[in-house]
């Protein structure tokens, strides 16, 4: 590519944080179970590492995600991700349940942050998502989001700081009803 003359230089990439939100189709609970929920976590932080993007906070649950990560130039795109991600995942459970061909995804939302207390709010509101849910009265009981790492490994002024972001006002798609009878 070659640059503009007479003007500063400007390259669009994808390149930055982004917040992501998927959902299962119709909201069904596909991915029940401490097993399913499991898969879902690995295969998300491995194609997330595979694909060049850096996980900072993720949470699944039975019938939708949401992560935070940080892109560069050389990284995957987002589209190519969320398809992998999507492909992989629903062939595994239509094995699962002997449902071949079944729709297990209906759509994800990316938000790009570009302003630290938009980051900071995301990274809060993901954290406590399992708490939105009413799944736990703490987010680091909640074992299939990065609540609990965060808790024991991030500088305590960056955790606080963090956990005491506002979320009311930061707009995710996250109209998912969850029920889960273990937690």
């Amino acid at each position: 590519m070659s640059d503009w003359p007479h003007s500063p230089v400007h390259r669009f990439s994808q390149a930055g944080t982004y917040m992501v939100t998927a959902g299962t189709y119709l909201k069904e609970p596909l991915f029940h179970g401490e097993e399913r929920l499991r898969y879902l976590c690995r295969t998300l932080l491995d194609l997330g590492q595979e694909s060049g993007w850096a996980l900072q906070a993720w949470a699944v649950f039975p019938n939708h995600y949401h992560f935070i990560a940080l892109t560069s130039p050389a990284s995957r795109s987002l589209r190519e991700l969320i398809q992998r991600l999507h492909s992989i995942t629903a062939i595994e459970l239509n094995r699962l349940d002997d449902l071949r061909g079944r729709k297990v995804w209906f759509q994800y939302w990316d938000t790009r942050l570009t302003h630290q207390r938009s980051y900071l709010a995301r990274l809060s509101y993901v954290h406590k998502n399992a708490v939105y849910h009413g799944l736990v009265r703490v987010p680091s009981l909640y074992p299939w989001c990065t609540a609990g790492w965060f808790e024991g490994s991030a500088p305590t002024s960056f955790y606080k700081t963090v956990m005491s972001m506002k979320v009311d006002r930061v707009k995710v798609a996250d109209d998912f009803p969850v029920e889960l009878a273990y937690v």
